[in-house]
């Protein structure tokens, strides 16, 4: 088999076994090129650790930063554990490589206040598709989810939403959770379903479509974002994932309750969860240099 055969192999077993979601699957195959052409004519059974490490040399003299080389690394050491298990080599070439450091970037959040004047037009809403994405941006809010698994919901999670008060949400590797639905976003994915059978194609299951009548895909709902913030005067781009990061954000300024929002948001460790404690942490600095009558320069 060809290198190209071989490391389509693998990825055709992520995906049909092991369940990676599209976008892992194509984050890894462009990981595995870069393998590939730093490779060379050397076939890639026979490299060795010191080669690895040549090549995570080249990638951050390129510009790659550390959090990339790092999944990189995780593909690619993924990929030689595959291969070892058919002993197509001795040897994992990856294992001890480290990638170098960056700083930790902390996930960027609007202030309840903002937050609040991007959800809440001072003007009625002008058409369908207005109404649609208010109850979007309600639910992306509300439940914290992520852009993948709002483009995926179906009609029916409006039915629990209503009926129950949560969603049941297809997350990363087809892992399912229930999160709570708030009132305000209820009460705007009812507003949408009294107009979306007016949009939507008969046999279209999604809960949110487009003016087509078909199911929104993510860069269209990125797009309807931008052009919401800019209709609301806010002062900052924001992407459909920094509304996941306020609605962790804000839960844990107001409850502190870390494994409660870890559920809400499917983190598989409380790790991923704990950076949003820096960014509370930051608000109450704030705050502090605000308020506290010492904190000020006189």
């Amino acid at each position: 088999m060809t290198a190209a055969t071989t490391t389509d192999a693998w990825l055709a077993l992520l995906t049909e076994q092991h369940r990676q979601s599209p976008h892992t699957v194509s984050n890894y195959r462009r990981d595995l090129r870069y393998l590939r052409e730093l490779a060379g004519e050397t076939p890639l059974e026979r490299l060795q650790v010191h080669d690895i490490r040549r090549f995570v040399i080249q990638l951050h003299s390129r510009g790659l930063s550390g959090r990339s080389l790092a999944r990189l690394l995780s593909a690619w050491r993924g990929f030689f554990a595959w291969l070892g298990e058919d002993d197509a080599v001795r040897a994992n070439p990856c294992t001890g490589v480290r990638p170098p450091k960056s700083p930790r970037l902390l996930p960027k959040a609007l202030s309840v206040d903002e937050m609040k004047r991007l959800l809440d037009p001072t003007a009625a809403l002008p058409d369908m598709l207005a109404r649609r994405d208010a109850a979007m941006f309600e639910l992306f809010y509300s439940s914290g989810l992520r852009l993948a698994e709002l483009a995926a919901l179906d009609c029916d999670a409006f039915a629990t939403a209503r009926d129950d008060g949560e969603i049941r949400v297809v997350g990363k590797r087809a892992k399912e959770r229930l999160v709570p639905v708030g009132q305000k976003a209820r009460e705007a994915l009812a507003d949408w379903m009294t107009v979306r059978a007016t949009l939507a194609r008969a046999d279209e299951p999604a809960l949110f479509v487009g003016r087509y009548g078909r199911r929104l895909g993510h860069r269209a709902i990125e797009l309807r974002l931008d052009a919401w913030t800019l209709r609301q005067n806010l002062p900052q781009r924001v992407h459909p994932h920094m509304l996941r990061h306020c609605c962790a954000s804000h839960l844990l300024q107001s409850s502190s309750d870390l494994r409660a929002v870890q559920e809400i948001l499917g983190h598989a460790s409380i790790a991923s969860t704990q950076v949003y404690t820096h960014l509370d942490f930051q608000h109450l600095a704030k705050v502090y240099d605000a308020a506290h009558p010492r904190a000020r320069a006189k």
